[in-house]
């Protein structure tokens, strides 16, 4: 857990602790997950060097290797990648839908850790949506 941001106070243990019950839920209990909080022109350079968009977005997930190469790893905790939280885009989004802003923390969590176990809500035909539905009612 990196914490490269100072406006905002970010609960890391939850954080971490809803990252892994996304895991454990998914099946993928022995994964590891980095995930870093940075302000919003960090972000905006990570998606524009990364993605060619040249405008912050509210999370990324880096990937270390394809998904289906987890179960290769058998019950050695693979790292799966980073995830990385763009906190004054986050701010934003929870006023713009009258949530907390720990709330939308949460919610960026697990989207983000679903895309590092392999899903992709543009290609799964509403899968990963659902999923994500599920795991906020359950953990949120």
């Amino acid at each position: 857990m990196i914490n490269r941001q100072r406006l905002y106070r970010i609960d890391k243990k939850s954080a971490a602790r809803l990252s892994r019950a996304t895991l454990d839920r998914i099946g993928q209990g022995g994964a590891v997950v980095t995930i870093a909080f940075i302000r919003d022109h960090e972000m905006r350079r990570l998606n524009r060097d990364y993605r060619g968009i040249d405008k912050p977005t509210d999370v990324l997930s880096f990937a270390y290797h394809e998904s289906d190469q987890f179960s290769a790893w058998g019950s050695e905790a693979a790292h799966l990648g980073d995830l990385v939280i763009a906190v004054d885009t986050a701010a934003d989004q929870a006023r713009l839908e009258g949530l907390t802003f720990d709330r939308i923390i949460g919610h960026l969590v697990i989207h983000g850790t679903l895309h590092l176990a392999g899903y992709d809500h543009e290609t799964d035909n509403g899968q990963m949506r659902r999923l994500e539905r599920v795991l906020r009612k359950e953990f949120l």
